[in-house]
Order: structure tokens, then C-alpha cells, then sequence
């Protein structure tokens, strides 16, 4: 993942770099932004994953970047289309923010659920209103 992680610092740098009005053509196949989001989550949980299991005997002669191809292969998308709709949606920073904020929200939402957090909320919300 070290690797995917600096083809998306370089990438971001890169764009930033780049003045207001240049502005990178939309691809053909461009990924929906909603499908985008699903996959930006997908990649995050397959990183998180890689990392807690990396050092264990089993996972030792396995690499981060399967697991980013094991999204790829759950979505059915060739890696080139899905770094030219990064790139894409990466070259305007204020909507790729607002996406980047609903990725941050549902791994949140995913966090709750395994830590049984989203449970207590509910109980407290139900007990709110009943007083």
C-alpha cells in the first residue's frame, strides 16, 4: 500500500501544483462519484486490513497491493480507469473534500458497528427522547 499511498501524494501534490484554470479533461469512463466513494472506503478497509495482519506468518509473503487489486476485482474496474477517475475527481479540491467527508463518515459508520458503539447510540437517543 506504501506504493499506492505515494502515487496519491504525488498525485495530489501534482494537482495542487496546477493552476485554477487548467483543468483535467473528464474521461470517457469515468467512475460515478457514489461508486467512487464505496471503492475510496473498499481501499481504506483493505489498507487497515493489510496493516493489522501484515506481520502474522500467513501474511507474510502477501503484499498490500492484492488487496487493492481485490477491490478492483469487487467492483470490476480496470486499475487505469480507476486512477484516471481519481486523478479526475483529485483535480477539483473542493468537491474531492466533500467526498473524502463522506468516505471519513461511513468508515466511521462501519467503526460504530464493529465496536457496538452504534448500539449505545441508539439507546441513548431512544432514552433522550423518552425523557
Amino acid at each position: 500500500m506504501k506504493k499506492l499511498q505515494l502515487i496519491f501524494l504525488v498525485l495530489i501534490f501534482a494537482l495542487g501544483a496546477c493552476k485554477k484554470d487548467e483543468v483535467i479533461p473528464k474521461p470517457k469512463d469515468l467512475i460515478k462519484e457514489k461508486q467512487m466513494i464505496d471503492m475510496l472506503v473498499d481501499i481504506h478497509l483493505a489498507e487497515a486490513t493489510f496493516n493489522k495482519f501484515r506481520y502474522d506468518s500467513i501474511m507474510q509473503n502477501n503484499s498490500s497491493v492484492n488487496y487493492y487489486y481485490s477491490v478492483l476485482d469487487k467492483y470490476q474496474i480496470p486499475d487505469s480507469v480507476f486512477e484516471k477517475s481519481f486523478v479526475y475527481y483529485a483535480s477539483g479540491p473542493k468537491n474531492f473534500e466533500k467526498m473524502y467527508r463522506k468516505v471519513m463518515n461511513n468508515l466511521s459508520q462501519i467503526e460504530q458497528e464493529f465496536s457496538g458503539r452504534k448500539e449505545e447510540l441508539l439507546n441513548l437517543e431512544e432514552e433522550i427522547k423518552r425523557k
